[in-house]
Order: C-alpha cells, then structure tokens, then sequence
C-alpha cells in the first residue's frame, strides 16, 4: 500500500474518532500496538499527531510515520481513560510508551522504608523498600489525599534522618510543625517509635482507600480514651473522625494494591438484583 494510501485512511479514522473521553490505540504494520495513549476528547487528542508541528519531538515523528492503524475505547471520564490507560500500558508494554516514558510522569505518594517513615509526593519509584500508592490522574487529587494524611496521621514533614540513637543524644529541636499541631515530635523524644508505627499503620490505610478500617480505629480510640476519662484526647479522635467521615463524602482514593482485582456492581429493588 503506498504512503498516500495509508495516510488517507489514517485521516479516515481520525475522522471518524468521537469528541468523547477515550484510549485510543496505534499500530503498526504487524498489527501490534506500539502506543498507548488517553484523551478528554478523543478526536482532538488523536489529530493533534497528525498535524506539522514545531513541538512533536523526533521519537513523536518516528513513531507517527509507523502508525498504520488506530483503534480506539470511549469511556465515561477522563479519569476512567487515564485508569484504562495505566492498565493497557501494563499488560501491553508499547515500545513507544517506554521511549516516550518522560512525557507520561504520574505522581505517586510513598511511605518511606526508613525509621520514623515520611509520607511524600514523588514522580519516580526507586526499588528501596518503600510503599508506593497511585499513580494519581493530578497533582491536585494527589495533594487532597497528603493534606488528609498529615491532618489525620502527624506525620512528620521535615527531612532528619531520625533514629533512636540520635534522638537521644538530644541533637534536634522542636519546629513550627510541633506548635501548630501538625507533629508530636519524635525528634525530641516526645513520642515514641511505636506509636509513629501505629501512625504509620493508620496512613497506610487511608493509602490504601480502606476508609472503613480506618474509621473503626478512631471509633475504638474514643471508646478507649474516653473509658479511662480522658476526655481531650477522646474528643481530638472525634474530631479526627468527622474530618474523615467529610472527605470521604468526596473521596477520591482507588486502591492502588499492583494485582489483578474481580470487581462487581451490585443494585437491588423490591423484587430483583442485577450482579455486573
């Protein structure tokens, strides 16, 4: 087939590509799929390749010129194509999805594999032991999910390569984190290993989406400070409590455990349920 041939019907589908949110899919000669990409608007998106332009890099161009097939899924959002996305680019490995792996940079949040761990944003994922959690489809629903983690959680937000050892022989000082509530600082001893680790735990959880959890722990917290008549620290889990109980309202955590998962819908009236 010539090179006129092919770019015609290459202009052909992306004719016919809807204004929806997508994954669109191309191919080469062979019919294997070299990349894999997401779109708020599917013809928009796709186009964009297939017009001169100052800003397509060198590996944009080679790869255009390879296409010879697009294939394409319309979904609900944008954020259902950037999970679809994720996925296919997974299981598929596209050759040009790797070459191209600088364009497609996610954040992720980690908990750090280090004593008195930190909870952070990042956009690389070193194999160091840390947990991973995401990647999120923005920076702004990234961000959401950290301010709830250091509201809930006192995590520290400094960068002292903290350890017992150091801790006492006394060599750091409170911080602003520590007076407006935001840290019980460990640095200085005033809150012990075990219980940064129970923190920890608790911020793993909310990590995790498992909001459920969660909530019973601080539920038990209150019942067990409370029993004992500490009322103040009863009510700083309340508080804690209805500060998640209101974002989960709006949450936008997905579990980001790297398995393969059977999901199911479940929706029951007066005389039948549907299992999808």
């Amino acid at each position: 087939m010539s090179t006129e041939s092919i770019n015609n019907e290459l202009k052909q589908s992306v004719s016919l590509l809807p204004d929806n949110p997508g994954v669109y899919r191309f191919l080469d000669d062979n019919d294997v799929v070299i990349y894999v990409g997401k779109a708020k608007n599917l013809k928009k998106r796709v186009s964009s390749y297939f017009v001169s332009s100052k800003e397509h890099s060198r590996k944009v161009t080679t790869m255009v010129a390879k296409i010879r097939k697009i294939e394409h899924i319309v979904v609900e959002s944008e954020a259902d194509a950037f999970l679809l996305e994720n996925n296919m680019i997974k299981s598929i490995q596209p050759k040009y999805n790797i070459l191209l792996k600088d364009d497609k940079t996610y954040p992720w949040i980690v908990v750090k594999n280090e004593a008195y761990s930190r909870v952070l944003s990042t956009r690389n994922r070193i194999k160091d032991g840390s947990r991973y959690y995401g990647p999120y489809s923005s920076i702004s629903a990234q961000r959401s999910i950290l301010e709830l983690v250091k509201k809930l959680c006192f995590i520290r937000g400094c960068h002292l390569k903290l350890t017992e050892e150091a801790i006492k022989k006394d060599k750091f000082s409170l911080c602003l984190e520590y007076h407006i509530g935001n840290c019980k600082a460990p640095c200085e001893g005033l809150q012990s290993l075990a219980e940064y680790e129970t923190n920890i735990a608790f911020a793993k959880k909310l990590l995790s989406g498992n909001l459920a959890e969660a909530k019973l722990y601080l539920r038990n917290m209150i019942e067990q400070e409370a029993a004992v008549l500490r009322f103040e620290e009863a009510q700083k889990y309340k508080d804690r409590l209805i500060m998640l109980e209101s974002y989960q309202s709006k949450s936008i955590i997905v579990s980001s455990y790297e398995t393969n998962l059977d999901v199911f819908s479940l929706i029951t009236d007066v005389n039948s349920a549907y299992c999808n």
